[in-house]
């Protein structure tokens, strides 16, 4: 196909602001899904996706659209999540772009996650074309949103597109508004074969399938190609575009979005950002890759059952084929036996993998409490990065450390900009700005959730600030108003210490934490009052304590389950009485010094909303 009918696009918005829906209007449009097969959020293909109502792997789909010209254009769409945790899966969707369409929900207006997408867009240099969506809602303020995003990004008025995707209503003009405003791809057609893994997944038969946007030339399924980042070599298994499904085809051309089964069983072999090329006429130079994206929370997963751990290692390389931005590395826990440290891009991240290990590859996972890293600068000039508080250094050895920072954009109404400040006060956190989104004269007292308009505030905060129960308490703060994004945003210095938790006086690894200075006695306290009604009672008092080195900070006890010695004495001198009795002391005290307390799962959980 010429280039010049080619169109590439992706849909990006905030979290619930109809994307899926959107796109689901484009493949009954285009009659590329037969209305009997047509299903609501159809390019959501994970019943996770089904359940939760969001969008966690960005999709492809190809469609052919006849264009008010006459001529047939091949649309190619990728849906790109709209959850902050995966903005990483966005950020790979625009690179293999030319344009996008930013969507925003006419009843909430810009969302912080509406602003960071649009930014990421402008990085990649893309074509933004701005669609009000929702517009059939009674309470939707088109009008508003509009002078929102004319405020806001500089968008004109005459560039704003309005759609109902549920109804349809406009769908088809931004159809034809794509293929006027996105310029077609640049690549060249005759030059050698190049093409760009923005996606990847593993197939039982087919080995590695990479998600590919051919750059440059083209290939034939008869061909061999060749990873330019390791020169692995192998014959193409099939070619294909999704139509919407995997569809196979002869020869992929410059400009398209497409699949290429590699046949390849080792995931180190072909990766996302590799570049694929003709192994008999192969390109001199790759093509700019990903960046390779630092996790942000750090968890060990461990098999319920010893058993599967080369069960879950193989889950884990196949899933993280599937998702780029998790890591993982071996670890050993004297708690749990052999695991992985893995690293996230977020909560909502680590509870999605771990729903998916256990849903797809049937594993029982034990997830420890989440972490960050932290740099830990020792006396001796040596920098340690720490990822898990087992390896803390001795505070004598420690100079200084520091934790990760996150600068967050919250958009909120006017009312309830209080509430967040005095949130943020709790936090540790720095105010940067606070701007005013206005709306439209005359709109001020439209509903009662904008009757001051909306706020955009900036703050830094620290990341491990993030993880213990933020977004609900945010939510909460402003009867789920509040809007977030964060983004990295390096190291700062601060005052650190671990806490050890002790079970039974043995230190349970898993269950160790480094909080700030001022905050430990709270954490502490808390995290020993939550294991209390956590952990079971045992035939022995189980002492539960939080210690910062050699001081104890908490202390709760179960309390041992009695059992009633006396009960076969119906008499008799009192001395047979105190000779039970005593024969019980004893056989708890020797049970004390040898027995190990199990801690359950639940346990672990207690770290993640300990403040809540």
């Amino acid at each position: 196909m010429d280039p010049a009918n080619i169109r590439n696009f992706s849909i990006i918005a905030h979290i619930d602001h109809g994307k899926s829906t959107l796109a689901d209007r484009f493949l009954e449009i285009t009659g590329t899904v037969r209305p009997q097969d047509m299903k609501a959020q159809f390019l959501d293909r994970m019943d996770l996706e089904r359940e939760r109502g969001i969008t966690i792997k960005g999709k492809a789909v190809s469609m052919s659209h006849v264009g008010v010209n006459g001529n047939e254009y091949q649309l190619n769409l990728i849906d790109t999540p709209g959850h902050v945790d995966f903005s990483y899966e966005v950020s790979r969707s625009l690179a293999a772009c030319e344009g996008a369409l930013l969507v925003v929900d006419a009843s909430q207006g810009i969302e912080a996650q509406t602003i960071a997408n649009a930014l990421l867009a402008l990085d990649y240099d893309l074509v933004l074309i701005p669609v009000i969506n929702k517009i059939d809602l009674p309470q939707a303020e088109p009008d508003r949103v509009a002078s929102e995003l004319m405020q806001v990004f500089g968008f004109t008025e005459d560039e704003l597109l309005f759609v109902s995707a549920k109804e349809g209503t406009g769908a088809l003009n931004i159809l034809n508004e794509v293929i006027t405003r996105i310029p077609s791809p640049t690549g060249s057609p005759d030059s050698d074969f190049r093409a760009l893994i923005f996606d990847s997944l593993y197939d039982s038969y087919k080995g590695i399938i990479g998600y590919v946007r051919a750059t440059d030339g083209s290939i034939n399924d008869t061909d061999k190609i060749r990873v330019m980042s390791s020169d692995k070599e192998a014959d193409i298994v099939e070619l294909g575009i999704f139509n919407p499904g995997p569809t196979p085809v002869k020869t992929l051309y410059a400009g398209q979005v497409g699949y290429v089964a590699t046949g390849f069983k080792d995931v180190k072999e072909c990766s996302v950002g590799d570049t694929l090329t003709n192994s008999l006429r192969p390109a001199i130079t790759p093509l700019e890759g990903y960046k390779p994206l630092k996790s942000m929370v750090f968890a060990g997963l461990y098999p319920s059952d010893g058993e599967d751990y080369d069960n879950l290692r193989s889950a884990l390389q196949k899933l993280q084929l599937n998702d780029a931005s998790l890591t993982i590395q071996p670890e050993n826990s004297t708690a749990l036996g052999f695991g992985f440290r893995c690293g996230f891009l977020g909560l909502m991240h680590l509870e999605i993998v771990q729903e998916r290990l256990e849903r797809e590859y049937n594993l029982d996972i034990i997830a420890t409490a989440p972490n960050v890293s932290y740099r830990v600068h020792l006396r001796t000039g040596e920098e340690i990065v720490v990822e898990n508080p087992t390896y803390f250094p001795n505070p004598s050895e420690i100079d200084h450390i520091e934790e990760p920072m996150l600068r967050l954009t919250i958009v909120v109404p006017g009312k309830f900009v209080g509430s967040v400040m005095e949130l943020m006060h709790s936090k540790r956190s720095e105010y940067i700005r606070m701007e005013y989104i206005q709306s439209l004269p005359g709109d001020e007292d439209s509903s009662e959730s904008n009757s001051t308009g909306r706020v955009m505030m900036e703050y830094t905060m620290p990341l491990s600030e993030m993880i213990t129960d933020f977004y609900n308490q945010i939510k909460s703060k402003t009867q789920g108003y509040a809007s977030l994004d964060y983004s990295l945003d390096g190291y700062k210095a601060s005052q650190l210490i671990k806490i050890d938790i002790l079970v039974n006086k043995y230190a349970v690894e898993a269950l160790s934490m480094i909080v700030h200075k001022d905050q430990a006695v709270h954490y502490g306290r808390s995290l020993v009052s939550k294991l209390h009604g956590t952990i079971p009672r045992q035939m022995f008092e189980v002492p539960i304590q939080a210690s910062i080195g050699g001081r104890v900070i908490a202390r709760e006890t179960v309390r041992a389950v009695r059992k009633d010695v006396l009960a076969k004495c119906y008499g008799g001198d009192i001395t047979r009485k105190r000779k039970l009795l005593e024969k019980q002391k004893e056989g708890k005290k020797r049970l004390k010094s040898i027995g190990r307390v199990e801690v359950p799962q639940e346990a672990f959980l207690t770290l993640m909303n300990i403040n809540s």
